[in-house]
């Protein structure tokens, strides 16, 4: 998925212009259908588009769909031409600016080259083990009392808008703190129009507008975070919040407010919407494929480990098969299918020269998918991702949480509350599909079930 063309600057401050027609007519590709392009057949089914663009064209293209032209850098080679980028050559900033500019200015995906580099260290404090074990805890006690909820309920139910629910509470738990007070509900408000106005069709905040009501929960949410730094600041904490009130910059200096509130916004968005999708499409193969259901509840079984007993910390590498399972489930459906970024030179890739301001994708989708690097990439297989299996295969081949400088850096914690979820829903009860069911997905930004996944959840006898 690609952006729409901004007049944005560049890292060197000097403003990049889009290519016209003309600059880009040198490289395959096409146009697609008049006025709309390629949009919906890339809404509709984008895995299909660009197995067909790749055949016809190369793994290197040009296309038109929202609105603009753009480059697919297809495959291995070019997912990691896009995320390494050594030479400072591609911006994120302006690659995702059209989707996120308005609600998430300044989050660290909006970040570039040394600028990014500083604030993701001043970040990385919030993710490392001693911080990652506090959250945990929390974790386990938010999943265990929302999977009893769960039980009490109808045996089956819509599984996405019910993990969509939990995974906001575990966020704003983990994130923010337990003593949230009466605040908590309109916090958790205010994100769910800000994501929601992430996808808005119309992407200018007019009254009545989802973008309106993304922009207006921003400012809340900014208000919020600005009045709660010296506060967090004064009394300390263990939760990601506290943790960035006190991280400092290279130089020794505090984060500001702004910069805290900018960030805070973006990861709690991050950290919702893709586990969302993640734990959505785990638990849409473990039914799909009972046999590996039971192996991963054999893992868990084989830990020793009372019914309900909270997961350890220290027993989350006890897991492999669980993460194996978990990475599988997004080597078919990654939570974020491509990767927009803008040149902000001149370069040549694939043997074909691409212009300065050139907006550019590199497709994760196309590359699970591909054939050549994942054999039989329709089917589900764990053992894909053993060390055996592993070995030898391209860096760039898989790559849910990006790579490089922009690698995601809730990584670890989304491996921990995936392994969590697993360990308590599968350790107390079994899933299956309803008879003569089966889910289909929208590609399109976030992965989901269209229907919201029906779920039949029974306890193990």
């Amino acid at each position: 998925m690609s952006s729409v063309a901004l007049n944005a600057s560049s890292g060197s401050g000097l403003a990049v212009r889009t290519p016209s027609r003309a600059a880009l007519a040198h490289l395959p590709g096409d146009d697609g259908l008049p006025l709309v392009g390629d949009t919906f057949s890339f809404l509709g089914d984008p895995l299909a588009l660009l197995t067909q663009k790749a055949r016809q064209y190369g793994l290197v293209y040009r296309t038109r769909a929202f609105g603009q032209r753009s480059v697919g850098l297809l495959g291995p080679e070019g997912l990691g031409f896009v995320l390494s980028d050594q030479t400072k050559l591609l911006s994120s900033a302006e690659g995702w600016g059209y989707y996120l500019g308005l609600l998430f200015p300044r989050g660290l995906m909006l970040l570039d080259f040394e600028e990014h580099r500083l604030h993701r260290r001043a970040l990385s404090v919030a993710f490392k083990a001693g911080p990652l074990k506090s959250y945990f805890a929390a974790l386990n006690a938010g999943i265990v009392e929302r999977l009893a909820a769960w039980r009490q309920g109808p045996s089956e139910f819509l599984f996405y808008p019910a993990i969509k629910q939990l995974t906001l509470d575990l966020a704003a738990t983990a994130f923010l703190g337990a003593a949230l007070g009466h605040e908590v509900g309109a916090i958790k408000r205010a994100f769910i129009d800000m994501v929601a106005a992430a996808t808005a069709v119309i992407r200018r905040p007019l009254p009545g507008t989802l973008m309106r009501r993304g922009v207006l929960s921003r400012a809340l949410i900014v208000d919020y975070f600005g009045g709660q730094v010296p506060l967090r600041r004064e009394r300390g904490g263990e939760d990601l919040f506290s943790q960035l009130c006190r991280a400092t910059h290279e130089d020794g200096s505090l984060m500001t407010a702004q910069e805290i509130a900018d960030h805070m916004s973006f990861m709690m968005m991050a950290a919702h919407d893709t586990l969302t999708s993640s734990l959505s499409a785990l638990v849409h193969f473990l039914m799909l494929h009972p046999e590996w259901q039971e192996s991963v509840r054999a893992e868990i079984d084989a830990l020793g480990l009372a019914a309900g007993e909270p997961l350890p910390f220290e027993r989350l590498d006890q897991l492999p098969l669980t993460e194996m399972a978990f990475k599988e489930a997004m080597r078919l459906i990654p939570p974020v299918i491509s990767l927009p970024r803008r040149a902000q030179r001149e370069f040549e890739f694939g043997g074909h020269r691409i212009p300065a301001g050139t907006d550019i994708f590199g497709s994760i989708l196309f590359t699970h998918h591909m054939p050549e690097v994942w054999p039989e990439p329709e089917r589900f297989d764990p053992t894909r991702f053993s060390e055996e299996n592993s070995r030898g295969r391209h860096r760039f081949a898989y790559a849910p949480f990006g790579g490089g400088a922009h690698m995601c850096l809730g990584l670890h914690f989304a491996y921990m509350q995936a392994k969590c979820f697993a360990y308590h829903l599968l350790g107390a009860s079994k899933i299956a599909l309803p008879a003569g069911y089966r889910p289909k997905w929208q590609m399109i930004p976030i992965p989901k079930p269209r229907d919201g996944l029906r779920v039949s959840l029974a306890p193990r006898r």
